[in-house]
């Protein structure tokens, strides 16, 4: 085959490569823009997740300042319940519809606060507070500052709620301490004898018997 055959052939090989080349650069270019976008994506995504991270670190955080505010506020509003003398009515007997249901799982269906009966012989009692479900009758004690003591008082307190309350004799009782705030050797020697233990929480009175506790019936 002469020179000048070849010629036409040799063009269209050589266009051919050219074409090839051209679009292998285009190829290569294309791949290098979605690296680029890719890796601008990633750096992007980093950002948004350590944004996120950051965000849910605040948010925790004003959780936790708004759960530390609400339980000051409550101790606040418990101190000075109880320099007036009204932590049964403004802070306990709001709770014992929730703490009752809670530990006891029924409904309240009559609730007295500072209930005081008086006996033909002319003796009268004064209780805390008396709560009355279909099946129990939950009795309340009250104290600024709760002492073993107090708990051991609770038992004499039970029998004379039925002493005082022939209704109730009959019907079991749980015992229900109040307090600002308890201590743990307190606590314990509460929850031995059966009785709930509230103080102050960030539900106003919150239970502080162990998970588990249950409470005896009287």
């Amino acid at each position: 085959m002469t020179a000048a055959a070849l010629k036409p052939r040799v063009d269209t090989l050589e266009y051919a490569l050219q074409v090839l080349a051209e679009q292998a650069a285009r190829t290569a270019a294309e791949v290098e823009r979605l690296s680029l976008e890719m890796r601008e994506f990633k750096d992007e995504m980093g950002e948004f997740k350590n944004e996120m991270s950051e965000f849910k670190n605040e948010m925790s955080d004003f959780k936790d300042e708004t759960r530390r505010e609400h339980r000051e506020l409550n101790r606040k509003w418990g101190e000075m319940a109880n320099k007036l003398g009204t932590i049964v009515e403004d802070l306990v007997a709001p709770s014992l519809p929730r703490v009752v249901h809670e530990v006891c799982g029924e409904e309240i269906i009559d609730l007295s606060v500072r209930r005081k009966r008086k006996l033909p012989d002319g003796r009268v009692q004064e209780f805390d507070a008396i709560a009355v479900t279909p099946t129990l009758v939950c009795l309340n004690s009250t104290k600024s500052t709760l002492r073993s003591a107090d708990v051991d008082a609770l038992i004499g307190e039970i029998d004379q709620l039925r002493e005082f309350f022939p209704e109730f004799r009959t019907t079991p009782v749980i015992g229900i301490l109040a307090t600002l705030a308890v201590e743990d050797s307190v606590l314990r020697h509460a929850s031995r004898q059966g009785f709930v233990v509230l103080a102050i929480g960030d539900e106003l009175m919150e239970v502080r018997n162990p998970p588990g506790f249950v409470p005896r019936r009287w």
